[in-house]
């Protein structure tokens, strides 16, 4: 990702306001994946889901002044949805209007718009063409001060193995040459009152055929986003060191669980990581 974000805008101010970037514009909700998904609809006891509907009541209680209104931001993680609760284009251009100066997004995967039909490697298409038919609406010509949906995160299983690269390449075509990265839930934790943040197929980086798919990912240009939480941080070296050609941005910074101890030892892991392997981090 670190290539098309350099050329989306160059400017010194670029690599601060990227690490810095959040997945929460004001009212964009928390990060998903396509694996998660899958788990959240499942009824199950435990925490509340980590959506909700926008609440502008709440938001208007108060206001903050804008530091550096002129800093130009890319806004590296945003999701668009409708489920009970929706985020769609016009709450991204309002959040994107609110005084900051966006100069442009990405979307992240989010299990959004999925195929109803079809080979199930073939459903996550939807999404990206879904996210690609509002791409068209943001650059007609009427909302020329931002870029909307610059580039693509998207989801293809990669444990499909030698079979990801021509899904890979199907994403491409119909993101219209929009798609930078992919990104599979890897989060994982055996403690179940963290199933509904980190439900994703124990030691999933390390899988044999998720790695054959992985594989494919740099020939094609591509990077990968990892969804990790910080107990697996050295799965995340591991995967990295083992394809030092790929770009990996750590999302979330690693999942930190916890204060004190914990923290510690997530930022340990950061450290760790970012040393030889990450090329970005983002917070959110």
């Amino acid at each position: 990702m670190e290539n098309h974000e350099r050329r989306l805008h160059k400017t010194p101010a670029l690599r601060r306001t990227l690490l810095a970037g959040s997945a929460g514009l004001v009212g964009a909700a928390a990060a998903a994946s396509g694996l998660a998904i899958l788990l959240r609809t499942r009824r199950r006891r435990g925490p509340p889901a980590i959506q909700a509907s926008i609440r502008q009541d709440w938001l208007d209680r108060r206001k903050e002044a804008i530091i550096e209104p002129e800093l130009p931001i890319i806004d590296p993680h945003h999701h668009l949805w409708d489920r009970p609760y929706r985020y769609l284009f016009q709450d991204l251009r309002a959040d994107v209007g609110s005084g900051h100066k966006i100069v442009a997004t990405l979307f992240a995967e989010c299990g959004a718009m999925y195929r109803t039909d079809g080979p199930v490697e073939l459903k996550s298409l939807g999404e990206t063409e879904f996210v690609t038919g509002v791409v068209r609406k943001g650059a007609s010509g009427k909302y020329r001060s931002t870029r909307y949906i610059a580039g693509i995160i998207g989801y293809v299983d990669l444990r499909t193995g030698s079979q990801a690269k021509g899904v890979l390449e199907q994403h491409m075509a119909v993101s219209d040459g929009r798609l930078r990265s992919i990104r599979n839930g890897s989060a994982s934790h055996s403690d179940p009152s963290l199933r509904i943040y980190a439900g994703a197929p124990p030691g999933l980086l390390l899988d044999r055929d998720f790695r054959e798919g992985f594989a494919a990912l740099a020939p094609l240009g591509l990077g990968f986003e990892v969804w990790a939480i910080q107990t697996q941080l050295k799965e995340v070296v591991n995967l990295a060191r083992a394809f030092p050609q790929t770009t990996i941005v750590l999302d979330h910074l690693g999942g930190p669980l916890g204060c004190r101890t914990l923290c510690r030892e997530a930022r340990r892991g950061v450290h760790q990581v970012a040393r030889r392997h990450l090329r970005g981090g983002k917070l959110s």
